[in-house]
């Protein structure tokens, strides 16, 4: 499947412009420096709690390093356990045949021809990583986000900009804002005289979508996990719309990522676990919502559950990069992630932002040929601190990946271009001077002299020609006068007069 087929990368410019734009938003930084310190110091916490932290954690990775490698034989239990408790399957290669098949499913109810027109939506990365609202926006069905912070970016016409918390670059003044100029435009206006107080916010959001809930024939869900032997899928959530989106409709259609299969339902354990501790801080979801088909006289009489591949399978097919499909959505290697902590996650032009988008989505849509631009960039929008690779509960040695994306991009690029750029020239030199004692040390001489003339204090700062981009950023130490070779051969010649050369007494110790 090509990346064309899919819309999980959104990002124009690429990471490296925007970046720039975001460092240079201090609200936005301010915003989520508060945020992401208190979300971190909560997970701390709760983790610690637990004596067995590192335990769950292994058996975690276990557990998904197993179900990657036995995926197809998991889904069809999948498929039949969800099928014989009167659910409906539907595979998806890709994000137009999904959001085709959810479209189809919906006019299928009658909602469409409703004068509502809508849908709810409990939040699901998935449906966001096909652009599910605006496929059904085109067939004249308006999709209502029911999550908070989802609504939030919903009626700023904004993007989200964290896994768990996508409104986290708005601070509560500006969500007022958004409430009082954009709530009326999408069903009860906001109250008069609405403060900036979270309880004031919480119960305007909680009185705009009261009706569109008992009013909505169809609900559509993402899902956190799904029991292949017993066909339960679980979504976990904070403020309870999403158990109103999972009970109250008609039809209920759940849009899945292939990789959120788990063997068995007693998987669970460890996952209910290690999810809340490591998203939100808590010991456990305020609300944990778990259904297996449909019930008679409880909850919704139709239940579909669409199957998305998307980039997926060839993911998985990559040996080292595949880690990145047991990603639980937790979000604790973006809070932990300078680089995301500075710039937030709309520079990353991806549903996914963060250290995880940096190695998940340009696997699902392709590396491409040209590191400054698109998803290429993203491998590249690291420290390689290795912050993330500690905080992820189910261990994706995410530094590994990135490194190992970055050498996929730069192939790329090389077999694409009819010359070489100058950092291949320049590191194809320094080869040929590595390899060389003779060259290595003519060059070290030569750079000693050289760096004397352009240095000012002790320090080389800024350089001519293509070492400019190089010196803007940075200050280089001064090189010494002279080399180790040097050194060694001033210190160590009369040595041999003596007899075998030791390095008891010799030199600076």
């Amino acid at each position: 499947m090509s990346g064309a087929d899919n819309v999980v990368w959104l990002g124009t410019p690429a990471f490296p412009q925007a970046a720039r734009a975001a460092l240079a938003d201090t609200q936005l930084r301010a915003n989520l420096r508060r945020a992401t310190g208190t979300i971190r110091d909560k997970r701390l916490a709760v983790a610690a709690e637990l004596e067995d932290w590192e335990e769950l954690r292994e058996t975690a990775a276990a557990v998904k390093r197993h179900t990657l490698r036995h995926l197809d034989h998991h889904l069809l239990r999948l498929e039949k356990a969800v099928t014989a408790a009167g659910g409906v399957v539907h595979w998806a290669a890709d994000a137009a045949e999904a959001n085709r098949i959810v479209t189809y499913l919906v006019r299928a109810t009658g909602a469409s021809d409703d004068e509502t027109r809508a849908v709810v939506k409990v939040k699901s990365m998935a449906t966001q990583e096909i652009g599910l609202n605006e496929a059904l926006a085109e067939a004249g069905i308006r999709a209502y986000e029911t999550d908070l912070a989802e609504l939030i970016v919903q009626l700023g016409r904004d993007r989200p900009s964290h896994i768990l918390v996508p409104a986290i670059h708005r601070n509560r003044s500006e969500i007022r804002e958004v409430f009082r100029r954009e709530m009326g435009e999408w069903g009860r206006p906001a109250p008069e005289g609405l403060s900036d107080d979270p309880r004031d916010l919480a119960e305007a959001a909680r009185l705009h979508l009261r009706e569109k809930f008992l009013r909505a024939k169809v609900a559509v869900s993402g899902a956190n996990f799904a029991a292949a032997d017993t066909g339960t899928v679980v979504v976990v959530e904070s403020e309870g719309n999403g158990r109103m989106c999972l009970t109250l409709p008609e039809t209920l259609i759940t849009v899945m990522g292939i990789e959120k299969v788990l063997p068995s339902f007693a998987d669970l354990e460890v996952f209910l676990q290690l999810l809340p501790r490591s998203s939100t801080g808590e010991r456990m979801n305020p609300y944990t919502s778990l259904w297996t088909g449909v019930t008679e006289g409880d909850g919704p009489r139709n239940f579909h559950l669409v199957l998305l591949d998307n980039g997926r399978t060839a993911t998985l097919a990559d040996e080292v990069g595949r880690q990145a499909l047991a990603c639980i959505r937790c979000s604790a290697c973006l809070n932990v992630c300078p680089v995301y902590e500075r710039t937030g996650g709309h520079a990353y032009g991806s549903v996914y932002p963060g250290p995880i988008g940096a190695v998940l989505t340009p696997q699902l849509v392709g590396i491409g040929s040209d590191i400054k631009s698109g998803a290429a960039s993203l491998p590249f929008a690291s420290t390689l601190c290795g912050a993330c690779y500690d905080a992820c509960p189910v261990k994706i040695d995410i530094p590994e990946v990135l490194v190992h994306l970055r050498a996929q991009a730069v192939e790329a690029g090389r077999r694409n271009r009819l010359l070489p750029t100058t950092e291949a020239l320049a590191m194809k030199a320094a080869g040929a001077v590595l390899s060389s004692p003779g060259k290595l040390a003519a060059a070290q001489t030569l750079a000693a002299l050289g760096a004397r003339l352009v240095a000012r204090d002790g320090r080389i700062g800024a350089l001519p020609g293509p070492f400019a981009r190089w010196s803007e950023t940075r200050d280089t130490p001064l090189p010494p006068r002279e080399t180790l070779r040097a050194w060694w051969r001033r210190t160590r010649t009369p040595a041999k007069e003596e007899g075998p050369a030791t390095m008891e007494g010799k030199g600076p110790r």
